[in-house]
């Protein structure tokens, strides 16, 4: 079974300050790894540099399969509509079948009633199932989640829970980044401490 991504030795630092150092783990298909720790450790850190987006300041991360990031902003258009903000980010990532993607993604997270609604007026909690419905849209192998629960009721992590599950199932890999409970039943654990 091939690896999806995969820390070796890696250090992570941002403003100078080493937040962590030696992290080394892999995920395979159907596999997820569990960051925890308190806020401040380097949770945000690590995911970002596993989406590529910050530079390791030691160690090196393989990658080998798409990578979908959901981080604290949704990166959504705030003046378009939720469904058509999703289809842009679709075209982007090259999603075969986009339109049919993205409104698997919206019933998936339960936003199809509001798929015509701008994505400024939405709430905070819906702000985050669309964040989340860009990543089940993105049809990315590798789901890069940096705190999904934040400002979702019971029922929406639930809905989380199963989106996650179903991706595993379907051969697919998750790291998540939480300081809240979140079910990733068989995930390995990586606590991150001050």
């Amino acid at each position: 079974m091939s690896t999806l991504l995969a820390f070796h030795g890696v250090t992570g630092a941002r403003g100078g300050r080493t937040l962590f150092e030696g992290l080394s783990f892999a995920l395979r298909a159907g596999e997820a790894a569990l960051v925890t720790g308190p806020n401040g450790v380097g949770k945000s850190s690590l995911i970002r540099i596993a989406a590529g987006l910050l530079a390791p300041a030691a160690g090196s991360v393989e990658t080998g399969a798409p990578r979908a990031l959901m981080a604290e902003a949704p990166a959504l258009d705030q003046a378009r509509s939720l469904g058509d903000a999703l289809a842009f980010w679709a075209a982007l990532d090259a999603v075969p079948d986009a339109s049919t993607r993205v409104e698997e993604a919206l019933a998936a997270t339960s936003l199809t009633p509001i798929a015509d609604v701008p994505v400024r007026l939405l709430s905070t909690g819906q702000r985050r199932r669309a964040a989340l419905a860009r990543v089940v849209a993105s049809r990315a192998s590798v789901w890069l989640l940096d705190e999904p629960a934040n400002g979702l009721d019971m029922a929406s992590v639930i809905a989380l829970e199963t989106l996650m599950a179903q991706h595993r199932a379907d051969g697919g890999a998750v790291l998540l980044a939480t300081h809240l409970p979140v079910a990733l039943p068989g995930a390995q654990t990586i606590v991150l401490a001050p």
